[in-house]
């Protein structure tokens, strides 16, 4: 039987907006209300280039990537029309007007997924097809 977490209430999540659920492990998660006061759930990571999709835009039950305009399907996580690639999916219900989310996938899905690592920590690059290494910039 599946345990259920309350995240918050329906409220706390903006029309058309997001929220993000913190984890002891792994990414965050983002969980996206649409005009319909539907709610989904989603690693809070672009299967693209690793956007937070939680500050992307919601329209019907899409979510637009901030970073590279990627339509990432709210129902099943996954990239529409020509892009490809998905990103995972956490069960999510509502009940008396509170958001609940599977506190098993919570705990479990997708921990071994990284955040995007970029600035001045980036160890490598390529430029033009040249590989080169990076380096942080000197401490003061």
């Amino acid at each position: 039987m599946t345990e259920w977490k309350v995240i918050c209430r329906v409220e706390d999540i903006p029309v058309l907006g997001a929220r993000r659920v913190s984890r002891p492990q792994g990414m965050d998660v983002a969980v996206f209300r649409n005009s319909e006061d539907k709610v989904f759930a989603l690693l809070d990571r672009c299967p693209h280039k690793g956007g937070p999709l939680s500050q992307g835009i919601v329209f019907g039950s899409s979510v637009a990537c901030p970073l590279h305009n990627w339509t990432i399907g709210l129902d099943d996580g996954c990239a529409r029309g020509a892009d490809e690639g998905c990103t995972p999916k956490f069960s999510s219900r509502i009940e008396a007007g509170k958001v609940f989310l599977d506190a098993h996938e919570l705990a479990t899905l997708a921990l071994d997924v990284q955040p995007p690592h970029a600035g001045p920590g980036t160890s490598s690059g390529a430029v033009g097809g040249q590989s080169l290494a990076v380096q942080a910039a000197p401490s003061a």
